[in-house]
């Protein structure tokens, strides 16, 4: 009776403007594919529909890897989102941009695909994309480079959304700091926060070429900015290089920062700053390039002369 009475209601709902209630979205969902290179990190979103993929690794070489991982998915991949305009987030959408010609590159401001441009066509005037031709940008002396001005989007919105559901929030951050213009992403659905390269977790950060001291102290404000803004949220936190944590890594990185100062600015030869700052963080990765490089740009070769 109890059985026959339900059946009677469901069918006279209509009648009386009575719903079902709609059937729940897919929430979106995240894999991480961790790149060989550099540690850096791309972010597959998924709500079992359709993918979005963010930050596409520093080589083509690990582009074919993740396009790999996104084609086993079997569905639709959208929109290819970068972060930022350093090369090791954005090299390979040459690959993804081939592999998958339906979706869309997009940037989260002019502001970041003018550094994308830019970026580029400085590698090229140096030789540096002499080991990635597909990426060199393309010009009447080279009609078959890569057209960033045509293959790239600006969003006219800070919400992506999946088709079928869901949704990333955009921030763009304006101050220059790791990079000029910098896209974090929060995804409510999982409470995750996404920190493109304001986030390095057991990495050593990248303090090189164009992060000046005046660049390193925004930084340190954005990470403190991060730090009081979702505290109270506690989101999963996922890094631009490195394993995914906690807000716990924005306190640990103003450490780092306060100790990459402070010895920077001691030491009178760069091998002093070297071994100084890996004695500090033994286990952090990328000591040869990343902490080289931010070494040899903060430590002047004749700055013992000079002191």
């Amino acid at each position: 009776m109890r059985l026959f009475l339900t059946s009677l209601l469901l069918a006279a709902a209509p009648l009386f403007g009575f719903a079902e209630d709609p059937p729940k979205r897919p929430a979106v969902t995240v894999d991480v594919f961790a790149g060989e290179v550099a540690t850096v990190n791309s972010y597959i979103f998924s709500n079992g529909q359709s993918m979005i993929v963010m930050d596409v690794q520093r080589a083509t070489s690990e582009a074919k890897k993740l396009a790999d991982v996104l084609q086993a998915k079997e569905i639709p991949l959208t929109h290819i989102l970068l972060s930022h305009g350093h090369p090791d987030h954005y090299i390979g959408m040459d690959w993804l941009h081939k592999t998958f010609p339906d979706a869309k590159i997009v940037v989260a401001s002019q502001a970041i695909k003018d550094d994308i441009i830019g970026f580029s066509s400085w590698m090229e005037s140096v030789g540096w994309l002499d080991a990635e031709p597909t990426l060199k940008p393309k010009s009447s002396a080279n009609p078959q480079g890569f057209d960033y001005e045509a293959n790239i989007a600006v969003l006219e919105s800070d919400t992506l959304t999946l088709p079928g559901g869901g949704e990333l929030d955009l921030t763009v951050h304006d101050k220059p700091a790791e990079a000029a213009h910098l896209t974090t992403v929060y995804v409510r659905d999982s409470n995750s926060l996404f920190t493109g390269d304001f986030g390095y977790n057991q990495v050593h950060l990248w303090m090189g070429q164009g992060v000046t001291k005046p660049h390193i102290q925004n930084w340190r404000q954005a990470l403190l900015a991060l730090q009081r803004d979702y505290a109270e949220r506690d989101p999963v936190v996922y890094p631009g290089h490195g394993e995914p944590t906690d807000v716990g890594l924005f306190a640990e990185m103003i450490r780092y920062i306060d100790d990459f100062t402070r010895v920077v600015a001691s030491a009178t030869v760069r091998e002093q700053a070297m071994d100084e700052m890996t004695r500090l963080y033994p286990n952090y990765a990328e000591a040869d390039f990343l902490l080289r490089n931010s070494v040899d740009f903060h430590v002047p070769e004749n700055q013992a002369s000079a002191m």
